[in-house]
């Protein structure tokens, strides 16, 4: 299943990252994951909106998808997470840092409104809850990816 999505949760699995871990697919480093996580965060709270990628036809099968236990596929490319990005932090701690920061901004904006609305580029405008499912799927998959926790 998916990860819970307490930040203390999850700062226990980013804990045991180092810099230099390869992850078990992808070409991501272990930091460029971090700030990814970090970006789709940004995307939730709208600072870093983003167009809809996927024709409106498709939304339904998409978010049927988010809903659904079936993990997320390896080694997908995403025009939002390439790896030419350059990284924002000096190190991997003030990556993890900044996740801290955003997280906290998003459970906030949630809290505080709930049916507020975000467009994902692949699952179109989501609110709270399916923010919130599709954050638990995707640091699954980016946990699993680094060997955080299981494959």
């Amino acid at each position: 299943m998916f990860i819970e999505t307490e930040l203390e949760t999850i700062l226990n699995y980013l804990n045991r990252l180092t810099p230099d871990q390869q992850p078990q697919w992808g070409t991501m480093s272990a930091q460029r994951m971090v700030e990814h996580l970090t970006d789709t965060l940004r995307i939730a709270t709208g600072k870093n909106p983003q167009g809809l990628l996927v024709p409106e036809e498709k939304l339904d099968k998409m978010l049927a998808f988010l809903e659904s236990d079936k993990p997320m596929a390896i080694n997908i490319e995403v025009p939002f997470a390439t790896p030419e990005m350059k990284l924002r932090n000096e190190e991997i701690e003030l990556a993890i840092d900044e996740l801290v920061d955003e997280w906290l901004q998003f459970e906030e904006l949630y809290e505080n409104e709930p049916n507020h609305t975000e467009v994902h580029p692949y699952y179109g405008p989501l609110n709270g809850e399916q923010w919130k499912r599709l954050n638990a799927k995707h640091l699954t998959h980016h946990f699993k990816q680094f060997g955080l926790i299981e494959a």
